[in-house]
């Protein structure tokens, strides 16, 4: 499973509806995450990937669309 498809499954688990965004589309305008789903969805990133995410990066904007998310994983990681 690709690293999208991973991060795609943390977010559908966390927000409960078995949507797939497109790579470019706001996770809060679409209502898949809002304020108080951000910090569960950053704590499956952690678990899912093994990485530590700061709280100074609990930032709506670091995380708004899967490509995203996927840079920001791929940084962390690297």
């Amino acid at each position: 499973m690709g690293q999208e498809a991973r991060i795609l499954k943390v977010l559908q688990r966390v927000s409960g509806k078995n949507l797939a965004p497109a790579a470019d589309e706001s996770l809060f305008a679409s209502g898949l995450l809002d304020s108080f789903a951000l910090t569960d969805f950053i704590a499956g990133l952690e678990e899912e990937f093994g990485v530590s995410i700061p709280d100074s990066d609990l930032s709506a904007r670091k995380f708004d669309t899967l490509r995203k998310v996927d840079s920001y994983i791929s940084a962390k990681s690297a």
